[in-house]
């Protein structure tokens, strides 16, 4: 199978956020929109790393306009503070690409106190999005894009214990909860603010050896391709994101989960434990989207 990159129609005068854009799938990202035009900033943990990052995709495009920003997800309080020094009066779409994944115990916490991966792949992203609100209504047209995986695939939302307060704690669990919850928080945010002129939708990108795998290690890459799993690049990665950022393809379209540039399929069970596509109803119930916002609400206060 190939996977084309999507390069974006010309994107001037579009400012774009995207978290964990430093490296891996979100640098692609960046990069791609850089060359169409738009003004990027990435998002980073690492404020040097991210400065190394920006400073190569001008090095690729001389013209790019490319800066950073401190963004730790995993604490809330410097979050916002990040996002309150943020330069901007208006935001033409933002990626929520940034996130986490652990493979073995022991169960960490956020500076928060809720389970970390849960903390940095949903609760940060839903309290940055909320807090940009302003500045993505102001474009009156902006897009929010919410990277998830097929790994929802494994879990819905447990909302009686969200945090494995009761139940032994297993990482590949915690994970595909977070990424279940990155669809809902797209199909709830689009409910509500599609009026403002913000459409929100998700996306799998591919399985793709990136730093996100650091803490899975090889192994579990390997066996996945001796099982017919297909790697994409993390350039090809990129695609969808790029697609929903910043494609009039999908204009006017919201609450949506994309895979390989297309919308997926609503599939009723999850085919094999690699290589399975398509989205879980659980993942698109407007019930638990819902509920899920106002649980976030509080978490965040």
């Amino acid at each position: 199978m190939t996977w084309n990159v999507h390069r974006p129609p010309r994107a001037e005068g579009v400012t774009v956020l995207v978290t964990g854009g430093n490296a891996g799938i979100g640098y692609f990202v960046a990069e791609q929109l850089a060359e169409a035009g738009a003004t990027v900033v990435l998002g980073s943990r690492d404020p040097a790393k991210a400065g190394v990052a920006a400073a190569a995709i001008r090095a690729r495009v001389p013209e790019a306009a490319v800066g950073h920003m401190p963004l730790d997800l995993a604490d809330l309080t410097s979050l916002k503070s990040s996002v309150d020094s943020l330069d901007v009066d208006r935001l033409d779409a933002v990626v929520f690409n940034a996130g986490i994944a652990l493979d073995a115990p022991p169960r960490r916490e956020s500076a928060d106190g809720h389970e970390l991966m849960f903390a940095t792949n949903h609760l940060g992203h839903f309290a940055l999005a909320t807090r940009l609100h302003g500045a993505l209504a102001a474009a009156d047209g902006a897009r929010v894009v919410s990277v998830s995986s097929a790994a929802h695939l494994r879990s819905p939302v447990i909302f009686d214990d969200l945090h494995f307060a009761f139940r032994p704690y297993d990482p590949s669990l915690a994970y595909a909860q977070s990424k279940t919850a990155n669809v809902l928080f797209a199909v709830e945010a689009d409910r509500r603010w599609a009026d403002d002129g913000i459409r929100v939708n998700a996306l799998m990108p591919g399985g793709i050896a990136t730093n996100l795998q650091r803490h899975v290690g090889p192994a579990l890459i390997e066996n996945a391709v001796k099982g017919g799993f297909q790697l994409k690049t993390a350039e090809q990665g990129a695609a969808t994101s790029v697609l929903l950022a910043a494609s009039p393809l999908v204009d006017g379209v919201g609450g949506r989960y994309f895979e390989d540039v297309n919308e997926a399929e609503v599939v009723q069970r999850r085919a094999g434990e690699t290589g399975s596509g398509g989205v879980a109803p659980y993942a698109l119930d407007p019930a638990n989207a819902e509920r899920l916002w106002e649980v976030s609400e509080e978490l965040v206060g």
